[in-house]
């Protein structure tokens, strides 16, 4: 795995192995299938879904609890979380590369990123974006840290590490054959099943 940037080697070393650790549990299960049972609702024919960005697979097993019938597939980074997501997702197809790698083979009708691209080296992301629209047949979600104007913030003590913008608008402005199906917010403070304050947008190609 050849590794251009400095976010990569962050997350293929020991902090993606403590991020692996911090983020499991029944609370995020239950949160995560509410999330994707909002978002599939607005799709249709759904067959095959691709994530840039699984960690240990706490978004791919809610849907294939939503999308029993999926061929689900994967791109993650770090291998402890690799490892572990094969366990917890058995028929996963996994590639363990980092996203700016990965060269696919095959196309989906779901690709998506849920709280990656804000990791992204900024400089990268026209690469990523490209990656995302062709490896899509129909959709495209992003749910990430909105926020109109790129921003960098301090994530836990890093700089460099995490950064905000309106990810959604730029592919949006970058490929014309891209619709908005959907949008919305998922809160902290949700009483029931609350996410960590991400702004998600379904796009589906014309």
């Amino acid at each position: 795995m050849t590794l251009s940037t400095e976010q990569e080697s962050f997350w293929k070393g020991d902090f993606g192995n403590e991020y692996s650790d911090r983020n499991r549990g029944a609370k995020w299960a239950a949160a995560n299938s509410a999330f994707f049972s909002k978002v599939l609702n607005r799709t249709h024919g759904v067959g095959s879904v691709l994530e840039l960005g699984a960690n240990i697979g706490l978004n791919l097993m809610a849907i294939k609890q939503l999308l029993p019938g999926a061929k689900l597939s994967a791109v993650e980074i770090n291998k402890k979380a690799a490892s572990e997501l094969k366990e917890n997702v058995p028929q996963i197809d996994l590639h363990v590369t980092s996203v700016l790698e990965f060269g696919p083979k095959a196309s989906w009708d779901f690709v998506f990123t849920k709280g990656v691209l804000i990791h992204i080296n900024p400089e990268k992301l026209p690469e990523v974006y490209g990656l995302m629209y062709e490896c899509s047949n129909r959709y495209i979600l992003v749910s990430e840290y909105y926020n109109p104007k790129p921003a960098e913030i301090v994530y836990r003590g890093h700089t460099g590490k995490l950064f905000k913008r309106d990810f959604a608008g730029e592919l949006l402005d970058k490929f014309p054959s891209l619709d908005l199906v959907d949008y919305g917010f998922a809160y902290h403070r949700d009483p029931n099943f609350p996410q960590d304050d991400l702004n998600w947008f379904l796009m589906k190609k014309k």
